[in-house]
């Protein structure tokens, strides 16, 4: 498995491979340093066919607060052409597909707040439980920026339906865990303390289920979710995150 890591605590356990965000000082905000990480642990997992479920998690009060926006300005500064910041999007879509795609069961286990890039992280899990105390949010509009990270809003569509989703963006407001699982967002709410009671009992009968057969199941479950979309508009989110962060910086400069 993957050593040096900085930003993530990793530990396998059999056919078991838990991955924690571990940097709770900045609410484990996604940097590209994060997903540099993510990236060689996921493809660790695909070289690894052992590997039958990776549970997500985040260290701290916080699964994750969103994407480490101080970043976006630094990447502009450095190369106002957008380079870096270009290739920090298409690098958090990446993660995501990597998420949705592995052949493992993902499953993310939610606690504290569950924001913007943190947001897009568990909805790419296969699976997602939340403590009853967890607070949910796509603040996006409200920071002067589309939400295009990561393929975020076709998932989200695809997940919980156009018009509710079209509320939580448009809003930017704070959900409750009850109405995250209402909207699909969760399959399971838990106190916190039967957080990890939950993924177990998760995790109890795919260790059992033959690892072709859930390769095949989830092969068909995004096969099928994605001939419900005529076109994947999410591939231009690196254009669109990129034009609305040099508009933002150009008229803070003024």
């Amino acid at each position: 498995m993957v050593e040096d890591l900085k930003t993530l605590r990793v530990t396998h356990e059999s056919a078991v491979l838990k991955v924690e965000l571990s940097t709770p000082e900045t609410g484990n905000a996604i940097s590209g340093q994060v997903l540099d990480e993510l990236l060689s642990v996921l493809d660790a997992v695909h070289d690894d066919p052992g590997i039958r479920v990776l549970v997500l998690s985040g260290a701290g009060d916080n699964f994750c607060l969103g994407g480490e926006r101080s970043e976006f300005a630094t990447l502009l500064a450095a190369d106002p052409g957008g380079a870096g910041l270009h290739a920090l999007a298409n690098k958090a879509r990446r993660v995501c597909d990597a998420l949705a795609t592995a052949h493992a069961v993902t499953i993310a286990r939610l606690h504290g707040g569950v924001v913007g890039a943190g947001l897009g992280l568990a909805v790419f899990c296969d699976l997602r439980v939340g403590a009853d105390t967890s607070r949910y949010r796509m603040p996006e509009l409200g920071l002067g920026v589309p939400p295009a990270w990561g393929g975020v809003l076709p998932r989200l569509l695809n997940e919980a339906g156009t018009a509710k989703v079209r509320e939580l963006i448009l809003t930017a407001e704070n959900f409750s865990a009850a109405k995250a699982a209402e909207l699909s967002v969760l399959h399971k709410v838990v106190p916190e303390s039967e957080l990890d009671d939950a993924v177990t009992r998760w995790i109890r009968p795919l260790v059992r289920r033959s690892p072709a057969a859930l390769r095949s199941a989830k092969v068909m479950l995004n096969a099928y979710a994605g001939a419900s979309r005529l076109a994947d508009a999410s591939l231009f989110d690196a254009e669109l995150l990129l034009a609305s962060v040099t508009a933002a910086e150009a008229a803070r400069a003024r």
